[in-house]
């Protein structure tokens, strides 16, 4: 989503145009994929970190444009609605210490956006859905001024043909129709990127895809939207919902573009790829003016494969990059921002050295364990957190058993240290970080869990609103110290 749209209406012909260069892109990856050597190199991680700005009273605060100007950072770039920003952390080697250096390059930035929010009265919140958030922060008006999310908004609403409808239940029920993309900008993240060699590329994304589901429960930290108490994790609902592309005639009934999965992968990058392109119609059908094969320099640039791909919202998406000679990567899409750099970064560990031990592991778990079942177990991990029951290999056998989460996660641990191990990363740097996992799943204080025992607690004499504000300024105040969320009263 990184290439720069100048236009907000498109008409048939640019949609024929793009597809038609889609295929060239798809072609052309192909061909590149079978090439000895492409994508070798050290394994590296990078990270994008979405947050949020509020003002003194803890509410929206709508200036991203002029935070972002102050702040003079390329690595901070704008998001969909005007509260929300994204910092981008530069790669680096897995081997060594390398969640040390995203923290060092995380906190610098967040220092340089947090110095220019205050000159606008605001500061930076890092939490899945701000839950001072209400109908008019989510409306048309909030959307950032930029011609990119004006027609990422045309292009949905050209394939859905009605209001988007959002239904979320929990301790509260939400019932919303939308006539725009906005919801979306409600969610914020901390994305991973793992660089993988073409050769891996199955056996790690599958891995990505199982560990993920005990990695979110454990991580589960925007538990409410618009004054709703739902999921330990609503985001996930809440995105796939507020970008669905599919009608409700039932005409395009495919898989949802903010989808799990479809099943095990079994042919490589490329399958992926290829599906995003079939099952799902551009949005943005911008065309470079660079033919796909394009060299820059050494790698073909492939603009429209990888915009489209920018707008298929798997939660475990493949990304090509002609950086570098050319290479792939896994971005992990699941976790939420926030409480701390040192909460993400622990969820981070966690799940990528459990990822990499799953995919040293021989492969027929995945003919044992149904997807239909992980896709499950993805979703329930996200609604009820720690409290989630998850279905896991039995590595004994080809059996499938159903654990709770919290165990799962306890269960999980060593693994996660072998596959960091495995890849080089420091010892000291895998225990610190899966030591506060290990502390979390103890205490089972998630962030979604602290912020429903603190809205609890605050509603004790307040309104829902204030208790919300009330909530989430204690939040931040916590939050500040920098100390994990478990270790939080």
């Amino acid at each position: 989503m990184g290439t720069e749209i100048l236009k907000e209406e498109f008409g048939e012909r640019d949609y024929a145009r793009f597809r038609e260069r889609l295929e060239q892109c798809l072609s052309e990856l192909g061909r590149l994929l079978a090439r000895p050597g492409f994508g070798a190199g050290p394994v590296t991680i990078g990270a994008e970190l979405e947050a949020c700005l509020v003002d003194d009273m803890a509410r929206p605060l709508p200036r991203n444009q002029a935070v972002r100007g102050l702040a003079a950072d390329p690595r901070i770039a704008l998001e969909l609605n005007q509260f929300n920003l994204e910092l981008n952390a530069s790669p680096v080697p897995l081997a060594g210490r390398p969640f040390t250096a995203l923290a060092g390059e995380l906190g610098q930035l967040l220092a340089r956006a947090g110095d220019a929010a205050r000159a606008h009265h605001g500061r930076i919140a890092l939490i899945g859905i701000l839950p001072t958030l209400g109908l008019a922060h989510v409306d048309l008006g909030m959307v950032t001024d930029a011609a990119r999310y004006r027609a990422l908004d045309r292009g949905l609403r050209r394939l859905h043909h009605g209001p988007f409808l959002v239904r979320i239940t929990g301790e509260d029920s939400l019932e919303l129709a939308t006539e725009h993309v906005t919801l979306e900008g409600a969610n914020t993240s901390f994305q991973l990127h793992l660089r993988v060699a073409p050769g891996d590329f199955t056996r790690v994304y599958n891995a990505a895809q199982l560990a993920t589901g005990p990695a979110l429960a454990v991580a589960g930290n925007s538990p409410t939207f618009l004054g709703r108490r739902l999921w330990a994790e609503t985001r996930i609902a809440l995105f796939k919902q507020s970008v669905e592309d599919r009608d409700h005639s039932g005409l395009r009934r495919g898989p949802s573009r903010a989808a799990f999965g479809t099943g095990w992968l079994r042919g490589g990058a490329l399958e992926l790829f290829t599906e995003g392109v079939r099952r799902h119609e551009p949005l943005l059908p911008w065309v470079s003016d660079a033919p796909p094969g394009r060299r820059n320099p050494g790698a073909p640039a492939l603009d429209e494969l990888r915009l489209h791909q920018g707008t298929v919202w798997r939660w475990n998406r493949p990304v090509y990059d002609p950086a570098a000679g050319g290479h792939l990567r896994i971005e992990m899409r699941a976790l939420p921002a926030g409480p701390t750099v040192t909460d993400m970064l622990a969820n981070a560990a966690f799940l990528i050295g459990l990822t990499l031990w799953l995919a040293a592991q021989d492969e027929r778990w995945t003919y044992a364990l149904p997807f239909e079942r992980a896709d499950h177990g993805f979703y329930r991990a996200a609604q009820h957190g720690l409290a989630a029951e998850l279905s896991w290999p039995a590595w004994t056998s080809d059996r499938v058993r159903t654990v709770p989460a919290a165990d799962l996660v306890r269960e999980l641990l060593p693994a996660a240290r072998q596959g960091l191990l495995g890849a080089g990363v420091a010892a000291a740097e895998a225990d610190r970080l899966l030591g506060v996992i290990g502390a979390r799943v103890a205490s089972g204080q998630t962030g979604a869990a602290w912020q429903r025992a603190a809205l609890a607690a605050a509603k004790r004499g307040h309104g829902r609103n204030e208790a919300l504000r009330i909530m989430l300024d204690r939040y931040l105040s916590r939050a500040a110290t920098g100390q994990p969320v478990h270790t939080w009263s």
